[in-house]
């Protein structure tokens, strides 16, 4: 075995032998308080993730492209078989209907500790609990 004078070696030579075990690199995002106490900024929403840039005009083009369909292109086949009486009354039930669940899925939006659901299963876990949760996965 050849022995090796480790003094005169290279600093580069001592970090292949000796390679650092690992480094720790903190970064933080200076953001200032709100008078909630959670952080405000530009790029971020309150929970940590990127900001939305939606408008209302982009809002309403994708509700009028999501509602467009087969639903409103046989709507006045639907009107007209049920006759000018069950028609505008079964068109205003549905609008009631459209109207509560609308309010169910904004009240499912944010749990009670402030926490956006994401997802159908964060919504479904935060406001149901074991079986009930599984049945909702389910469908």
């Amino acid at each position: 075995m050849v022995d090796k004078d480790t003094t005169n070696s290279s600093p580069l030579q001592s970090s292949v032998n000796n390679p650092p075990t690992s480094r720790i690199i903190e970064v933080s995002l200076d953001m200032p308080p709100s008078s909630q106490g959670i952080g405000v900024s530009k790029y971020f929403d309150d929970d940590g993730r990127p900001k939305r840039t939606g408008t209302v005009w982009t809002t309403s083009a994708h509700i009028i492209t999501a509602v467009i369909g087969s639903g409103v292109l046989s709507l006045a086949w639907a009107i007209a078989q049920m006759g000018w009486i069950a028609g505008p009354i079964v068109m205003l039930l549905f609008a009631v209907v459209t109207y509560y669940t609308s309010i169910l899925l904004s009240a499912c939006y944010r749990t009670e500790d402030g926490k956006r659901n994401y997802t159908y299963m964060d919504a479904a876990s935060a406001n149901f609990s074991g079986f009930q949760v599984k049945v909702c996965g389910a469908l």
